[in-house]
């Protein structure tokens, strides 16, 4: 007799289908035990977990051959989840559980020797994966309040593994595990805390209306991680769709702890020191990685310059796909990756970059040197580039501003309902929401430019400041700023501000502004713009 107990193999956060099939076979003097079926070590380690198991709830292994498949064969099998289904199916081949029992369930867990069953990464998708094919989810009870949030899943969540054998039996009864609580990350810092900075102030309500990537350009002391850690009191929390898809990465990766959900929008700040591994997933054992753990939240990076270059153009890919394809000799893994890039870094080594007091003596070179361990490609990709100078001494000692957090979040609200309004009527893509992510037609339709508009946009294409994904990024940004300023069309003057933050290297503004100068059109960005943002001149 063959008995069979489903289970699941991860392939990025998605969990597919594995049969896993026992049979004993013959009488020998002693247990053999084999598992065949792209097993990797942790999964053939299991028969020694199995075992131990056994012994330690008082059930012995028969003295007969035991082959253990895991179906499909030419699908790889990693982690230790695998124990609990392997050791359910066997005791049903040994009869010690009716084989209709499992009928009707799928089981992950790993197995201590005792017989207790260990928490184990991926319940949330196990469950999701579960119920779609018309099964429960047995899973360990640590992680029972996870699975639970996966809608009308049937869950069963025991701490041992005689737990679960008496359940069956009919001499114990276990309750289906309530979902856990559904967290907030408390109170936001405030944008009243930061002094001065209201150039950098607009910059980041123009990305969070829109979805935009941000690189903050200053010396140390000036703010930027400070404006940054506030970026994430600005944006709406996740819609239920968006906490099911953040969540499932965050299962996979382990990192939930007592079944607890959030909807504040996940914000990660990996080290500079941060191999490409860590930042986009990988390893021995495929994990997601910071970028993946970022899905529909912030990925700051701090000192930009800092990380390896490799690391850094390893993200160029999923800033435009939203997607991270890990490649395997045996697989292509996917996981999402849709986040939205907030960095900062100084303008030279120095930190001090070549102006005012205490400037680099080595300016510019210095700038330059540093700035280039960045690739151009790399910086083509953000759409806001904003310098924050020092703060100076009488930046501190004035009162609080008048606006904070709670003003700035209000607009951002507006501008990102008049944007899923858009989307809405005309029948689009819900995943073009944000303007960052609305594909050309969409632009065609809802961004294209006033005449005057579109000769200043033409004349900063006709002088060499825009690459044609620049092009396409000035455009969402100028559809952004718009929505801010509450227009249905896009003006000159949103054009000539989306074009001062449009900035391919550090400075490059000014090298512009000097090309544009020369053909008699330097002066009108700016004039166009100071009405809109007289922050940026002061």
């Amino acid at each position: 007799m063959v008995a069979r107990v489903v289970t699941v193999a991860f392939d990025g956060v998605e969990a597919r289908r594995v049969d896993v099939e026992v049979q004993l076979v013959g009488q020998d003097q002693q247990t053999v035990f084999n598992i065949v079926g792209l097993p990797d070590k942790a999964v053939a380690e299991s028969r020694e977990r199995v075992r131990g198991a056994f012994a330690g709830i008082g059930l012995a292994l028969p003295a007969k051959r035991i082959i253990a498949n895991l179906a499909p064969a030419d699908l790889p099998k990693e982690g230790s989840h695998f124990d609990l289904p392997l050791a359910l199916a066997l005791m049903a081949a040994m009869g010690v559980i009716a084989p209709d029992a499992l009928d009707g369930w799928a089981a992950i867990g790993e197995l201590g020797l005792d017989g207790q069953i260990a928490r184990v990464g991926g319940a949330l998708p196990a469950a999701v994966a579960a119920d779609a094919m018309g099964l429960g989810l047995i899973c360990p009870e640590a992680t029972g309040p996870e699975a639970a949030w996966a809608g009308g899943a049937r869950i069963l969540a025991p701490r041992s593994l005689i737990a679960l054998v008496n359940h069956f039996k009919g001499t114990q009864v276990l309750r289906a595990p309530e979902p856990g609580p559904l967290a907030t990350g408390g109170v936001a810092p405030d944008l009243r805390e930061v002094k001065g900075q209201e150039g950098a102030k607009r910059a980041l309500e123009i990305a969070a209306a829109g979805g935009h990537n941000l690189l903050f350009v200053g010396p140390p002391g000036s703010g930027k991680s400070m404006m940054a850690q506030r970026l994430p009191g600005l944006l709406p929390p996740l819609t239920s769709q968006e906490l099911l898809e953040t969540s499932m990465v965050w299962s996979v990766a382990g990192l939930i702890e007592r079944g607890a959900l959030t909807r504040d929008r996940p914000f990660r700040s990996p080290h500079h020191s941060a191999s490409m591994a860590a930042l986009t997933g990988g390893g021995l054992r495929a994990k997601p990685g910071e970028a993946s753990l970022a899905h529909n939240g912030i990925l700051f990076l701090d000192e930009l310059p800092e990380y390896s270059a490799q690391a850094l153009d390893s993200l160029r890919a999923p800033l435009e796909t939203g997607e991270i394809v890990v490649a395997r000799a045996n697989a292509h893994i996917r996981y999402p990756a849709r986040f939205q890039l907030v960095a900062a870094m100084n303008p030279c080594r120095c930190g001090m970059g070549g102006a005012g007091r205490g400037a680099c003596g080595k300016a510019p070179r210095c700038q330059r040197d540093y700035q280039n361990r960045i690739s151009g490609p790399m910086f083509d990709r953000i759409d806001l580039t904003v310098e924050t100078p020092p703060v100076t001494a009488a930046d501190m000692t004035l009162p609080p501003p008048a606006e904070g957090t709670a003003e700035a979040k209000a607009r951002v609200a507006a501008a990102r309902a008049m944007q899923e309004d858009r989307v809405r009527e005309a029948g689009l893509d819900p995943a073009q929401g944000l303007n960052a992510r609305a594909s050309g037609d969409t632009l065609d339709r809802f961004a294209t430019p006033d005449e005057a508009g579109r000769m200043l946009l033409m004349g900063a294409g006709e002088a060499g400041g825009l690459t044609a994904r620049g092009w396409t990024r000035t455009l969402r940004l100028a559809r952004t700023i718009a929505d801010l300023d509450g227009c249905t069309g896009v003006l000159r003057r949103h054009i000539a501000e989306a074009l001062i933050y449009r900035r391919t290297t550090v400075g490059a503004e000014a090298d512009f502004d000097r090309r544009q100068a020369q053909r008699g059109e330097g002066s009108e960005i700016r004039e166009a713009t100071a009405e809109q943002a007289p922050f940026l001149y002061s």
